[in-house]
């Protein structure tokens, strides 16, 4: 078995690779290196579908209670050097900017954006466990404890809200969502639990390389497109 990326899920290579027809009627065949060689192409054809579910969803914007909240089905943000510095024992803050604009903001180009939203995470691990811990620095009351990797990252997404009143109505809207890891010694503190100000200045440069770093478009979209969704609060 080989686990899918991010840990999720496996995949019975032994089931893939296994041919149809039996080997010993292979190794006989007068054309085998033919016969070999299709057998390869279908195996990596059937690992490049599985890859294909796994990675080919992106950021799907939804209507909320008057708010534009997203889904990101192929996102797993508890991984890499962010997950080992979990497992070390370390509390790991996440930075996160859900973006609203009226154009792409794509090859160099500078979005128009015209909604924001920006909140930062603290995320522990239990090793006993197995479990995460999640807290929202804005609001320290909401937090939430003894989650799954999954359900972790998607109780943060969920708390990211932009309001859709206000928004164009009558244009195409893109969303974009970017997440950094976070130093925890870094500053965030003011008097509402968090420095917005402090949270754009560290969007706005380039991100360091011992950062991990994730970036989710949307295809483009119209209040309108949204068709509201009940709270899952």
């Amino acid at each position: 078995m080989i686990p899918l990326r991010h840990g999720r899920g496996s995949v019975n290579t032994r089931a893939i690779l296994r041919p149809a027809i039996p080997y010993r009627t292979i190794l006989n065949h007068p054309r085998k290196p033919a016969v070999l060689a299709a057998i390869a192409l279908a195996a990596l054809f059937c690992l490049e579908l599985v890859g294909m579910t796994v990675s080919s969803q992106g950021l799907l914007p939804h209507r909320v209670a008057g708010d534009i909240r997203v889904t990101a089905p192929s996102l797993h943000f508890l991984t890499g050097k962010s997950l080992s510095r979990l497992h070390d024992g370390a509390v790991v803050p996440f930075d996160f900017q859900l973006i609203i604009s009226t154009s792409p903001g794509s090859a160099g180009l500078k979005a128009n954006v015209v909604a924001r939203s920006l909140e930062r995470f603290t995320v522990s691990y239990d090793v006993w466990e197995e479990k995460f811990s999640v807290v929202r620095v804005r609001d320290f009351r909401r937090s939430n404890m003894r989650l799954s990797a999954s359900s972790a990252e998607s109780w943060c997404l969920d708390k990211i809200v932009v309001p859709a009143a206000g928004l164009p109505s009558a244009q195409q809207l893109w969303a974009r969502l970017e997440i950094r890891s976070a130093d925890s010694k870094e500053p965030l503190a003011a008097s509402s639990g968090i420095n917005l100000a402090t949270l754009i200045e560290i969007f706005s440069r380039p991100s360091r390389p011992e950062q991990d770093r994730w970036s989710l478009d949307s295809a483009p979209f119209q209040l309108a497109d949204l068709k509201p969704q009940p709270d899952s609060k």
